[in-house]
């Protein structure tokens, strides 16, 4: 026995048409907009990291020896810092 069935003035789902091997119509990806920014140097400044974000713990240390402290790299990158940033106050 033979099912046929009889679709009249009825439109397939996605998922009818997957099945029945229709490819869906594949449109172009958009374009990327690009933005050009522009920064003075004022705001360049501001947003810059200080040197001593930009190193890390390993780093610290040895600038900590190099300023005359020896720092305990277990303490976090936070602290180490403002260890540093102390020592360069005081001098």
């Amino acid at each position: 026995m033979i099912n046929i069935f009889i679709v009249i003035g009825k439109k397939m789902s996605r998922f009818g048409d997957l099945l029945g091997g229709k490819k869906p119509a594949s449109s172009p990806a958009p374009e990327p907009v690009v933005e050009e920014v522009i920064v003075t140097p004022e705001e360049k400044v501001l947003t810059e990291a200080s040197p001593l974000e930009e190193m890390n713990k390993n780093e610290l240390e040895a600038y900590g020896r190099e300023l005359g402290v020896e720092l305990d790299r277990r303490h976090s990158k936070k602290r180490l810092i403002s260890e540093i940033e102390e020592i360069l106050d005081n001098s």
